[in-house]
């Protein structure tokens, strides 16, 4: 079985940065730093408003960034000509409405059909490796492999509010879609609200997960345990 690999999201640092102005922290180190502590991947998911992640961000990162970089974002006009520039390893589409918090669903495959077949051939035309951020609807998976993707992010919200309660209750949604997406020769990643906590029982659960993103709870963890640390604890969860 291969290890997960682990994406720290620095959507967080942005956030930080933003909140005094300036450029510290700086995202560019954090993500040096993140990468030479074990990360395997950097993402990051500029939003139209830009309030953490600023679209120059995105391209001062792109000669910082060695290993796996991965944008997420809803694929309007600006986006798309971002990812086309920068051309990082992955590109996940999110169906955000320009005003949300956070990601809060998945797409729905089946009613966007056609726009994601017309996105998802422009970035594979580019070499790009392209997700689709879903929740574990058979249905809607199956029509992300229709629309051309090479991989879904599960969203696991459900699963994060569902563990402290009920672990196995809260995972098996999750094995079912892993179940339908590698019988359909779909890859697997997934995120949101995964944490030290409730990361390895999903991982070990999971058939063919092949990452995660982690933000909001890794950076969290950095402030008391340090990022050093912090990385390392995350991966020890994906062993």
């Amino acid at each position: 079985m291969t290890k997960a690999k682990l994406s720290v999201n620095i959507n967080k640092i942005a956030t930080l940065r933003n909140s005094r102005g300036g450029t510290n922290p700086s995202v560019v180190e954090a993500a040096i730093k993140a990468q030479q502590f074990g990360a395997d991947g950097i993402t990051v998911h500029p939003r139209p408003d830009e309030r953490h992640i600023r679209y120059q961000d995105v391209l001062d990162l792109k000669s910082v960034v060695h290993t796996e970089f991965n944008i997420e974002g809803y694929p309007n006009e600006k986006f798309m000509q971002l990812v086309l520039d920068v051309r990082p390893t992955q590109v996940t589409l999110v169906p955000d409405p320009p005003g949300v918090l956070t990601s809060n669903a998945g797409w729905n495959t089946i009613a966007n059909q056609q726009l994601l077949q017309d996105i998802i051939s422009q970035l594979k035309d580019a070499g790009i490796r392209t997700s689709i951020f879903i929740e574990t609807n058979e249905s809607m998976i199956r029509a992300a492999k229709d629309a051309g993707t090479d991989r879904i992010e599960l969203y696991t919200e459900s699963y994060a509010v569902g563990f402290p309660s009920d672990k196995e209750a809260a995972v098996a949604p999750f094995v079912e879609a892993a179940k339908v997406a590698n019988e359909m020769k779909l890859g697997i990643n997934a995120g949101h609200d995964l944490n030290l906590d409730n990361l390895e029982y999903f991982a070990e659960n999971i058939p063919g997960l092949l990452e995660v993103s982690i933000g909001h709870a890794l950076v969290s963890d950095a402030l008391y345990l340090g990022m050093s640390n912090t990385v390392k604890m995350y991966k020890n969860c994906l062993r």
